[in-house]
């Protein structure tokens, strides 16, 4: 490191890219990625009006998808740069039918400390002893009502009674897992359930995390006046409960509070009007192979190539750095596009 702290960078090659001389993945502006976000498929059981459309087609079929293989010897590479937390999403990971070996093999990975995974939890019952002993250490539950026509509203799904029974399943395991229950707030469709959602931390310590909306929606709903800002949504929170207190969390959890008499907290992530740029570790791997350094990042790397042409672990490194090399300082500001125009087709 040089005097300021940051990661010294060996001199870019041809490719633009920066190899750190001390093996670790950090950018050229000294953010070190130790987590990577790794979608298992872009498939989704839902169709969720901030997420992807009805007619949204899967732009990876079977062929395409990264082979358990290859997941596996991605993370092998990535543990070998110091990634200790992966994070399995989609689409629906729980798609995959292999989901709690892809669990298991990153478990079993050396480095490898945190394996969790993101899920609207409508498959959930049947995976999740197996998820268990394979390893999974944290769950993320997606779930933005408690309202059965307002979740086929927003899912476009009657999948209800599923997602509740199963999140009530999930909650009954809060002693060997880490749980957080993602709630996807929108102006005028379910803000009147916060204090519902909240209710949830009372007698048990998990975390309740109310997120804005972000403009990954397959052209859905992000210019109808639907978003709600970490501003309003505080402002809610504070009037339903006045004893409210900040806590300093982790850099995504950033605005996090607990409430007297309270087990678990709550946190706001406002992934759109807040920037985490400075602050960012993570990496996200499409299902299709593409790294991706930052969600408004125009173009990603790909991998799937390299991987399947037999490619040594050298020229993976190569690749990761190149990705990697490419994140932007400020992310949201630098003019840029996501590479998919749904949250499935980016990881999550």
């Amino acid at each position: 490191m040089d005097q300021s702290g940051e990661t010294t960078a060996a001199p870019a090659a041809e490719t633009g890219r920066v190899e750190n001389r001390d093996g670790t993945l950090a950018d050229r502006y000294g953010r070190m990625v130790d987590y990577v976000r790794l979608a298992v498929t872009s498939a989704c059981n839902l169709r969720c009006v901030y997420c992807m459309r009805e007619e949204h087609s899967v732009h990876n079929p079977g062929s395409e998808l990264l082979s358990r293989k290859e997941i596996q010897r991605l993370l092998g590479v990535l543990a070998g740069f110091g990634v200790e937390k992966v994070r399995f999403t989609g689409g629906e990971p729980l798609l995959r039918n292999d989901i709690a070996d892809l669990v298991h093999d990153a478990a079993s990975i050396p480095g490898i400390g945190t394996v969790s995974l993101t899920t609207n939890g409508v498959l959930l019952d049947r995976y999740l002893d197996s998820l268990l002993a394979a390893g999974l250490k944290a769950v993320n539950f997606s779930l933005d009502t408690f309202d059965r026509h307002r979740y086929r509203e927003i899912t476009r799904r009657n999948l209800f009674d599923r997602a509740r029974d199963n999140l009530e399943m999930l909650l009954g395991y809060h002693e060997e897992l880490k749980i957080k229950v993602n709630v996807l707030l929108m102006r005028g469709i379910n803000t009147a359930e916060i204090r519902d959602f909240v209710e949830l931390t009372r007698n048990r310590p998990v975390t309740v995390r109310f997120m804005e909306l972000m403009p990954f929606d397959d052209h859905q709903i992000w210019r109808t006046g639907r978003f709600m800002g970490y501003d309003r949504i505080l402002r809610e929170l504070q009037q339903l409960y006045p004893e409210l207190q900040p806590v300093r969390g982790t850099a995504t959890e950033y605005y996090s509070f607990t409430m007297p008499g309270h087990r678990g907290m709550v946190a706001i992530i406002p992934a759109f009007t807040r920037n985490f740029c400075s602050r960012c570790t993570r990496l996200r791997i499409t299902s299709a192979g593409r790294a991706i350094s930052c969600l408004y990042s125009r173009e990603g790397i790909e991998l799937l190539p390299a991987l399947r042409s037999g490619a040594d672990s050298s020229e993976i490194r190569r690749l990761l750095y190149e990705a990697v090399d490419s994140k932007p300082r400020d992310g949201r500001h630098a003019g840029g596009s996501a590479v998919g125009t749904s949250m499935s087709e980016i990881g999550g």
